[in-house]
């Protein structure tokens, strides 16, 4: 028993130095690749200095190590697992009875352990950073109105109509949204108000709106009711939940939210009419990549354990590559076609690494038991 532990803690204490040397070598290397493409982007922008260059690089970091931590886990797996198969020390271990499942219960705990810190820990960090590095991008780097841009600048809310005795539902669209003095400036507004049953009841247009203080507050608007000749402008207070920092976060990355804030704001996005599905998919994500990373392990383990004197064993390792790499690959194709809406969202976060999962414990079936 002390010795299958000892063995378990030794190739634990092997796999995490070599998982975690290939992440901070691949985070390095992505993150140098990122810094270049910062420094061409700023060659146009000649008021943007190095320092800022490199503060917008080093936010982005942790964003990057979350990335690119299931591969660098497929990677060091592989390493560990081929230096301990070339100096025999697997090849004693099973010899002498010790089975693979039972020296890879450590290193798969272990993976397990780095996906649930990555996401519970390094997540919320990542937003952070994240989200300052693309204020510091917009400000700096960027001609474009930010996030709003990508919606050509409109604008689509819908919100409880707090002006109605009764419970109803207030539709607003704007034409033209812009940010100004941290204040949320609408142009060409129309307010569709309907009742709890969904019948329409009136329509307000306004020339321009502002949103701040808990309200949406039209100018030059008129309130049109069926049947009824249109009322002359004047000035209406619409109250909202909305907030400007809000509407900003409902069109900005979702990598940008803390994965325990993610829920609440999905709810929110809901409530309010916005589309849910990123990120809803990226809070998927983030709770299967300890999954996605015990996965990687066992694929790891599965290509690289084949004894030396047998040969192929570069073979046997670029073959693992690949298959990691094409898992990789497949969970971020999944990711998108879950965005369009052609799959649901907890399949397409989930699936790819189930399969994985299954296909890397019937590789080691074959292997251990052949």
């Amino acid at each position: 028993m002390t010795a299958a532990l000892t063995l378990s803690l030794y190739i634990v204490r092997q796999f995490s130095l070599s998982v975690l040397g290939m992440l901070l070598a691949l985070s390095g290397l992505v993150a140098m690749f990122d810094f270049i493409e910062l420094l061409r982007r700023s060659a146009s922008h000649p008021e943007v200095s190095f320092g800022m260059v490199s503060q917008i690089a080093g936010l982005r970091l942790p964003f990057v190590a979350m990335q690119i931590l299931p591969f660098a886990v497929l990677l060091g797996g592989i390493l560990c697992f081929w230096r301990l198969t070339r100096s025999s020390e697997l090849i004693v271990a099973r010899a002498a009875g010790v089975s693979a499942w039972e020296f890879l219960t450590g290193p798969v705990l272990t993976a397990l352990l780095f996906g649930i810190i990555a996401t519970a820990v390094v997540s919320p960090v990542s937003s952070v950073m994240l989200s300052r590095a693309e204020v510091l991008e917009n400000t700096w780097l960027r001609t474009g109105g930010g996030p709003l841009a990508l919606n050509g600048g409109q604008l689509w809310v819908r919100q409880s109509d707090r002006m109605l005795a009764q419970q109803g539902v207030a539709i607003i669209h704007a034409r033209s949204v812009a940010m100004k003095d941290k204040e949320l400036t609408a142009q060409q507004v129309s307010v569709f108000r309907l009742n709890a049953g969904d019948k329409f009841l009136a329509r307000i247009e306004a020339a321009g709106a502002v949103l701040s203080g808990g309200f949406w507050h039209l100018h030059e608007a008129r309130s049109i009711k069926p049947d009824q000749m249109p009322e002359p402008p004047r000035e209406i207070d619409l109250p909202t939940d909305l907030t400007v920092r809000r509407v900003q976060e409902s069109f900005a990355s979702p990598d940008t939210l803390s994965v325990w804030a993610l829920p609440g704001f999905i709810a929110l996005l809901d409530n309010s009419g916005f589309s849910s599905i990123r990120h809803r998919l990226h809070f998927q994500a983030l709770l299967a990549l300890p999954l996605l990373a015990a996965t990687m392990t066992l694929v790891s383990a599965g290509f690289s354990m084949r004894p030396a004197r047998r040969g192929g064993v570069a073979k046997m390792i670029g073959s693992g590559v690949v298959a990691g790499f094409a898992l990789f690959v497949i969970s971020k194709v999944a990711e998108e076609i879950g965005q369009s809406g052609a799959l649901p969202v907890t399949l397409a976060a989930w699936a790819p690494a189930a399969a994985g999962l299954m296909l890397s414990v019937a590789l080691l079936l074959h292997t251990e038991d052949g």
